[in-house]
Formats: structure tokens, C-alpha cells, sequence
């Protein structure tokens, strides 16, 4: 097996962006002093000197940008903080309707905005290193509501709610006649059950969702696997697995769009196109890969090290991009 080719971003003493460089040789010019190191993963040196303008073309870095997913967990937690300072303060001042920030037009869920500026900040970091001046994107199309439907939907059914009720506790409990699906009991206290639980990735969605009484749903918790295939018989629903990968994809992609625009020209592509350029030039299907056909340039070595772009958590200063 041979080893992977690494690259390293090459700068002049000028700062101005120069032709990357192999490892090796950045490690050369280091020893021999005539370049200082900026950063170690990817690699980055600074020259000594000032060199003139060069152009180049060809695959340099290859990665997988890999999003946090603890932010919806951080978020339950500091409101539950702030829960707690509101509730033992001496004196309550009156509350009204002041979460302007959380109400305002086009704002997009913390956990979803995060993963859409972690792709800018990747590629604002790289582009201190080396000129990037067009970008690609996978333009991606899914049909949510088909996923959650379970059927293509006709065009007018997309402009009616598919709830019986805006409130989705309410619905399940009006689609279920008010009663335990399970022991068909209705003059209780009756709780809106998730079929495949949340700590299994379960959606809230009225195919997951069911009627039980009190005594019947605290019979199945901690042990949702165990009647997960009677209640779905029962409802004659099903699990969208997944699901949140999709509605993810598909909330503000518009806003991305626009950030690449503003940063550079802008190309769109298919997964289809991907695919055939995948397959006409014989390439391994990996997600880097991918990225190499979304371009459309046909690349003259696919024997680059690859790496994970992790995106750390932190303040302004801490936050880095490690491979």
C-alpha cells in the first residue's frame, strides 16, 4: 500500500497566498530555515522572502467536516440554569413578550445555524492560506413531507397540515378517539407516548407518536423496544429513521447559498451528475471523493492523505479547525 501525499499552504514573508507545497519539503525548508511554521494540521508555513504570483490547480486536501451535536443538549441545559436563578431570585421583575431574537424573521434553529457557519469558518480559515475563488455545492432536494407522510402527497395536500389539530399532543390524542390504545381506557389522565423513544433518535411525528393511560405508559418506559411493533400495528404507523438529517439539509440552504455567493462564484450541482462522474472515472465512492466529482475537474491523483475536520467548541479565540 503507498503512503498518502500530504500537502502544505505556503505563504511569502508578505503574507500573500503561494503554491502549496509537499510536506517534505515544507519540513526542509524549515530545517534550513528559510520558512517558520504558522500551523501544524493542515500544514501551513510562512516563507522568509517575498515570491511572485502563482496559480495552481489540483487536489491538495481532502477531509469530513464533522458537526457538533451536542448543541440542542447545551442549550436544555443553560435554559434549565436560567430556569433556576429566575425561580430563587427575591424579587421577580414582570416578563412580556421579549425574546425579539428568538421571534425575528428567517431564524434558523441554533443547533441547525451552527452547522451552516461551521462550513463558512472552514473555508474563511482556508482561504487565509490559499486563494479560493469558486465554490461547489450539491444542490440537495428531499421531500420531507413525503418522509413523513409516508406517500408522495398531491400538489394542494402540501398547503393543508397533515395534524388534526396545531398541537401535536392534541392531535394524537383526537386521531386515538381520546382513548388508551392499549388498555382502551378513557376517563384518565391520558399521555401522548413516543413509540421509538427519544433517546433512539425517535421523531416527533404522529407516526411515532400514541395514546397511553398513566399506568400503561409507565409499564413501557425504559422499555419502549419491547412493544415498538405492537403500537405501530396499533396506529398503523411507522418510523421515519433519519429524519432529522433530512429536514436538516433542507432548513437554510438558501442562507448558504447566499454566503458562497458573497464569497465567490458560486456553481450548483446534482447528486446525479456526482454519480456519474463517480462512476466514469472510476473513483472510490468516500465523501471526500464526492467532493472531488462535485467540482467537475477531473483530478490528476486521488493519493491525498485525507482528515477530519472537527469543529471544537469554545469561545472565538479556542475555536480552531483540528484534522
Amino acid at each position: 500500500m503507498t503512503d498518502k501525499t500530504e500537502y502544505a499552504f505556503v505563504t511569502d514573508a508578505a503574507g500573500k497566498k503561494l503554491n502549496p507545497t509537499k510536506t517534505v519539503k515544507a519540513w526542509y525548508k524549515i530545517r534550513k530555515k528559510q520558512a517558520v511554521l504558522v500551523n501544524k494540521y493542515p500544514m501551513v508555513i510562512q516563507l522568509k522572502k517575498i515570491i511572485p504570483d502563482d496559480e495552481i490547480c489540483k487536489v491538495l486536501l481532502k477531509g469530513t467536516l464533522e458537526h457538533r451535536n451536542d448543541v440542542k443538549k447545551k442549550m436544555a441545559a443553560r435554559r434549565e440554569y436560567h430556569r433556576y436563578r429566575r425561580n430563587h431570585k427575591h424579587y421577580h421583575p414582570a416578563r412580556f413578550n421579549n425574546r425579539s431574537s428568538s421571534k425575528r424573521a428567517e431564524r434558523f434553529a441554533p443547533s441547525i445555524l451552527q452547522k451552516r457557519q461551521s462550513v463558512i469558518r472552514v473555508i474563511t480559515q482556508l482561504n487565509k492560506w490559499i486563494n479560493i475563488t469558486s465554490y461547489w455545492l450539491e444542490d440537495v432536494a428531499i421531500d420531507t413531507r413525503a418522509l413523513i407522510d409516508g406517500y408522495k402527497p398531491y400538489r394542494w395536500q402540501y398547503q393543508k397540515s397533515n395534524r388534526l389539530d396545531e398541537n401535536i399532543r392534541k392531535a394524537v390524542i383526537l386521531r386515538d378517539r381520546c382513548k388508551c390504545m392499549e388498555c382502551g381506557r378513557t376517563n384518565c389522565l391520558l399521555e401522548v407516548h413516543h413509540i421509538k423513544p427519544k433517546r433512539l433518535n425517535g421523531p416527533d411525528t404522529l407516526n411515532n407518536l400514541i395514546t397511553l393511560c398513566g399506568k400503561c405508559h409507565d409499564r413501557t418506559e425504559n422499555n419502549e423496544e419491547l412493544y415498538m411493533d405492537k403500537y405501530f400495528s396499533l396506529i398503523k404507523g411507522f418510523c421515519n429513521t433519519g429524519l432529522n438529517y433530512t429536514q436538516h439539509a433542507m432548513i437554510g440552504k438558501t442562507w448558504l447559498r447566499d454566503k458562497l455567493s458573497s464569497m465567490g462564484t458560486l456553481h450548483l450541482t446534482t447528486g446525479g451528475d456526482t454519480a456519474n462522474k463517480r462512476i466514469d472515472w472510476d473513483i472510490e465512492k468516500t465523501h471526500p471523493n464526492d467532493a472531488i466529482c462535485i467540482t467537475g475537474l477531473y483530478p490528476d491523483t486521488l493519493n491525498v492523505k485525507e482528515g477530519i475536520l472537527n469543529q471544537c467548541a469554545g469561545n472565538q479565540k479556542q475555536r480552531q479547525i483540528m484534522f
